[in-house]
């Protein structure tokens, strides 16, 4: 009975020591999967804190990019009376349109990296997944955006250009009209060659006497010389003595001699004497 005892006792003895080695293989077990999973999850915490933290400096480069009214700042429009270089303006808007397009291009190509590292690695969070379409579709509506500002300013080049060619047709013919203005005509000449001309006729008068040369007012371009008294106000004589016949405002002008056989013939007020536009001068 002592033997069954006693060999009863050893066998729980050895129970014991089997479940309490069992029992401590399994703790050192779960310790050091609780230590993996504690490295485990301190990773993918650092990880999502990057991924995130790098979707948020994605988002502030896409922030970056200005759209919308104030897109339309970008170049301060030159006044009419500033000298604009062609094709200043239009440079500097492509310009800044092209520096937009490669930082939407930059911030796609890091959206993407930031995708592939991440399946890659095989970290894959609903959260993030989320955030990174939502970089996508704001990357793509803002360039869908400087497409569209890229086409409104190719329209308004040709819109440009199409009033700075009307402009520069209205300024030719300001210049056309002015020159028309400013342009008198005149003819000199002895009394025999302004009657041969037709220039000039004898009038008035009593049986031939006390007749007065007045233009005939038939002007024959070949007998005028066009003077711009924009440009020019003063018209030679080559003679001793000399005469306007035509009605300009005698105020309007000055004759006086310059030398042996020259007559100086200086306009003063080129508006009153424009007036007039047949100038005709008879030499003596």
């Amino acid at each position: 009975m002592r033997k069954v005892s006693v060999f009863a006792l050893g066998l729980v003895s050895v129970l014991l020591l089997g479940a309490t080695i069992v029992t401590y293989v399994q703790y050192r077990k779960s310790a050091a999967q609780y230590a993996a999973a504690t490295v485990a999850g301190e990773d993918t915490r650092l990880r999502y804190d990057r991924a995130v933290s790098e979707i948020v400096t994605i988002q502030d480069s896409l922030n970056a990019i200005v759209l919308g009214p104030a897109a339309n700042r970008v170049v301060p429009a030159p006044s009419l009376d500033e000298a604009q270089p062609p094709g200043t303006l239009h440079d500097t808007v492509l310009s800044r349109i092209a520096s937009l397009k490669g930082a939407i291009e930059r911030t796609k190509e890091r959206i993407e990296e930031l995708d592939s590292r991440l399946k890659k690695n095989g970290f894959q969070i609903a959260g993030l997944e989320r955030m990174i379409a939502g970089l996508r579709r704001s990357a793509s509506e803002k360039e869908e955006r400087i497409a569209e500002l890229s086409t409104q300013v190719d329209t308004l080049q040709t819109r440009v250009a199409g009033l700075s060619t009307a402009v520069e047709d209205q300024q030719q013919l300001l210049v056309e009209k002015q020159t028309e203005i400013a342009t008198v005509y005149y003819a000199m000449g002895t009394k025999k060659e302004l009657t041969n001309s037709g220039v000039v006729a004898s009038k008035g008068g009593v049986l031939g006497i006390g007749k007065t040369l007045e233009p005939t007012g038939r002007f024959d371009e070949a007998a005028f010389v066009a003077i711009d008294t924009d440009r020019e106000n003063v018209i030679r004589i080559p003679a001793d003595k000399a005469r306007v016949l035509s009605a300009q405002p005698v105020s309007s002008y000055v004759l006086q001699p310059i030398g042996k056989e020259m007559i100086e013939l200086r306009i003063i007020d080129p508006t009153a004497f424009r007036k007039v536009k047949h100038l005709v001068i008879l030499k003596a």
